[in-house]
């Protein structure tokens, strides 16, 4: 097998990787939140319900959720249940606090970070936040959210091309998707600076502005935070590494063509 052939299999797998786990989702689930928000579901097409309760199996169940609504969105609507993303979640975010009970929440608190939204017990983990004047996780990333769909789609075409172009430079085409997960955590270092350092009024514990931790474990006023990758990081890393070797491969075919 050629170099260049090598080269397109890298890629095809990156590719494959990226679709599945992220890009086909986020797109699928774009604006869903906002539609079920306004009750607007009768513009939700069909197919997203069965396409959530799949990308669910194996995820995280709050106490929270509506008994039999588990990874089923037609009852999570109906019974007011918290609705995450569909992405794969890329990071893990825990918060433990006196208040809640270490039988129903063993790891404490838990929300995930996927690249076009959130999910887990979003909900608690605002109401927690509240206590020290910091915003609501909705607050942040705004942009970065709306428009990663968009990313991703632009990714996954730069992908395509490059397993269709093998000419001088081509490897360029997949530097996108090599560099998404170190994007990815430049961004959310940045925002968790924003929220430790945009502290308000409203909190009933008056902490020091602060850096949360962004790997490891924390401590905050009377809370331990522990912040970790979730499966998702791991996924966008064996991208990033497929990539590498495409574009290695890519460059090899290139000077055996020369």
């Amino acid at each position: 097998m050629n170099a260049n052939a090598k080269s397109d299999i890298y890629a095809l797998l990156a590719l494959l990787l990226l679709l599945i786990c992220f890009t086909v989702p986020s797109i699928a689930f774009y604006k869903i939140p906002e539609k079920i928000a306004k009750g607007d579901t009768e513009h939700i097409p069909g197919y997203v319900y069965s396409m959530w309760d799949i990308y669910q199996i194996g995820r995280y169940i709050s106490p929270h959720v509506p008994e039999g609504a588990e990874r089923n969105l037609k009852k999570m609507i109906e019974r007011k249940g918290e609705v995450g993303a569909m992405s794969a979640p890329v990071w893990f975010v825990a918060l433990e606090a006196p208040n809640y009970p270490v039988e129903a929440f063993p790891n404490g608190i838990p929300v995930y970070f996927h690249l076009d939204g959130y999910s887990g017990d979003v909900h608690e983990m605002n109401t927690i936040n509240h206590f020290i004047g910091m915003y609501p996780m909705e607050a942040g990333a705004k942009l970065e959210k709306a428009l990663s769909p968009f990313l991703l789609l632009f990714v996954s075409l730069m992908i395509i091309i490059f397993m269709m172009y093998h000419g001088k430079w081509s490897q360029l085409l997949l530097v996108p998707s090599l560099l998404i997960p170190f994007i990815f955590f430049a961004f959310y270092a940045g925002w968790l600076y924003w929220y430790g350092h945009n502290l308000q009024d409203w909190g009933m514990f008056k902490v020091k502005p602060f850096m949360p931790t962004a790997l490891g474990d924390g401590k905050v006023a009377q809370f331990t935070t522990h912040s970790y990758p979730a499966i998702g990081f791991y996924i966008l890393l064996i991208i990033s590494i497929l990539s590498l070797l495409g574009i290695f491969a890519r460059g090899k075919g290139l000077k055996q063509n020369a």
